[in-house]
């Protein structure tokens, strides 16, 4: 799962405080509970499995226009598909999804679109 603050509050009933170490714990109390890998997109992206945390630090604000999550997701999915597990794919998927978005915003600033960070993503796993 990738959701935002707000996505994680529809489905685990808590709201996201803005301290990092209480989101993670949430995150991994969550994850935890569902048996499932957990993203939580923002500032400091929280990836989380239950048993295994981590931070993903890469990303700018100009990544929060429609399509960037979408985008994750389609690295993490074809991270998956090659056999990555979870949460490895998740970690990854923050950090080279973000990577592409901060390349991205460096040439587009305030205009970035979900496909310029496509377009950047060949430059960061090369």
């Amino acid at each position: 799962m990738t959701p935002h603050a707000y996505e994680f509050y529809h489905i685990s009933g808590k709201r996201p405080k803005h301290d990092i170490l209480s989101r993670a714990k949430l995150v991994e109390n969550f994850a935890k509970k569902i048996g499932s890998t957990i993203l939580l997109k923002g500032a400091v992206d929280i990836i989380s499995d239950g048993k295994q945390t981590a931070m993903n630090k890469t990303g700018n604000p100009y990544m929060t226009t429609g399509g960037t999550g979408d985008v994750l997701t389609g690295v993490c999915g074809g991270l998956l598909a090659q056999g990555v597990s979870q949460f490895k794919a998740a970690c990854a998927s923050a950090y080279i999804t973000g990577k592409a978005g901060d390349l991205a915003a460096n040439e587009k600033g305030s205009g970035l679109l979900a496909t310029d960070i496509i377009e950047k993503i060949p430059e960061v796993v090369s």
